[in-house]
């Protein structure tokens, strides 16, 4: 899933008017040169926090900045960024590197150790709980979506190059639809029946969503009230912002070639509080066939096509950052109108952005207007 988000930190060193701190976060398909330059690019990219600001004149300058800590790094093949209120405990960072090597030694399918890996190939059949959380999610939103969202499409992504492996662009599509479908999976406790021992599951459209929650929860622990936790553009957030409003995050607009960490390119900056955002689209994640055709990242289960619509990119909030990744993903997939049809029918707070013969239209839901009052 593909997504950046700008949100609001507010330095209260560099800040006497109220305005967004911009954070660029990139997802796996970098993970090879973020390991190699992942240190200077923090480093940049904080500094960039620091000097770029998107001014939102409307409001009038806010109190003074309350003590606050933020770090950042690197989890789950991208950036991180945490920012909490008041103080945390000493050993904070390291609960939350342990956090994250849990979640990727569980739910990473790129780490062939990692047990989901070994679940895929066969190897054992017992999951643990982040695994089955994950699972159990997912085949609610399958539901939802009439199999359109399915964690079982992973050798139909392998197949186009989304996994880490390299592309076939002569595969049979038919030959790899006879492992893919969402009621080839079920549990059973923690025990992961297939249908098929050729099933495998993929939880990236899941899995970073629920580490943000994972990450929410461990603040919350340490007496946390008021945080933002973004991890590769999947937050969650609570309370509010050091100059104490809601947090302020940036949709970026959706074309291609839009990879910039400046936060030029903004379709709109939402005020958000206690609720969970995540956005998916199809503008960034592709791959180029020789013959010049353009796969993207999400597929159909149906039928093993990448999916093509009008639709460009989906922002759900939801109460945790599970549901709103794997809602944006879904809505990618359903196309713009299915999407319509399953946000308003089940009040979902949805913010989609679509191409309109040419021009960039941006639909709220009804349930989104309702919480987001502009």
């Amino acid at each position: 899933m593909i997504f950046r988000t700008l949100y609001g930190l507010l330095d209260s060193e560099t800040r006497p008017t109220e305005g967004f701190g911009v954070f660029k976060s990139q997802d796996s398909p970098y993970l090879c040169a973020m390991k190699k330059f992942g240190p200077i690019l923090i480093a940049l990219l904080a500094a960039l926090v620091v000097a770029l600001i998107v001014v939102d004149c409307r409001r009038k300058p806010s109190l003074q900045p309350q003590p606050h800590i933020t770090l950042r790094g690197q989890a789950l093949g991208t950036f991180y960024q945490i920012t909490a209120l008041g103080t945390l405990p000493n050993d904070f960072q390291q609960r939350l590197d342990s956090l994250f090597g849990v979640a990727n030694s569980s739910m990473s399918i790129f780490d062939k150790g990692s047990l989901l890996s070994r679940i895929n190939r066969g190897e054992c059949s017992t999951a643990d709980h982040h695994i089955a959380h994950c699972i159990s999610v997912a085949e609610g939103v399958s539901r939802l979506s009439g199999g359109y969202y399915d964690i079982t499409i992973r050798p139909l992504v392998e197949a186009f190059g989304f996994a880490g492996k390299n592309p076939d662009y002569t595969v049979r599509v038919d030959s790899l639809l006879e492992f893919v479908g969402y009621e080839k999976l079920r549990l059973n406790g923690l025990e992961v029946i297939k249908s098929d021992p050729r099933v495998t599951i993929d939880l990236n459209s899941i899995a970073k969503g629920y580490t943000v929650d994972l990450a929410a929860s461990l603040l919350e622990s340490c007496g946390v009230e008021s945080y933002l936790v973004d991890i590769g553009g999947e937050i969650f957030c609570r309370g509010t912002n050091p100059r104490g409003e809601q947090w302020g995050v940036g949709v970026e607009t959706p074309f291609e070639g839009n990879f910039s960490i400046t936060g030029e390119h903004l379709t709109t900056i939402i005020r958000v509080s206690n609720l969970a955002m995540a956005t998916s689209g199809n503008y960034r994640n592709f791959r180029t066939a020789p013959d010049g055709r353009k796969f993207t990242h999400i597929i159909d289960p149906h039928t093993g096509a990448n999916t093509t619509s009008s639709l460009l990119s989906a922002t759900v909030l939801a109460e945790s950052c599970t549901l709103a990744d794997a809602y944006g993903t879904m809505f990618i997939a359903l196309g713009l109108e299915r999407a319509r049809e399953v946000a308003e029918r089940e009040g979902i707070a949805a913010l989609f952005i679509y191409d309109d013969g040419g021009t960039m239209r941006v639909e709220r839901t009804r349930e989104f207007n309702r919480i987001i009052k502009e």
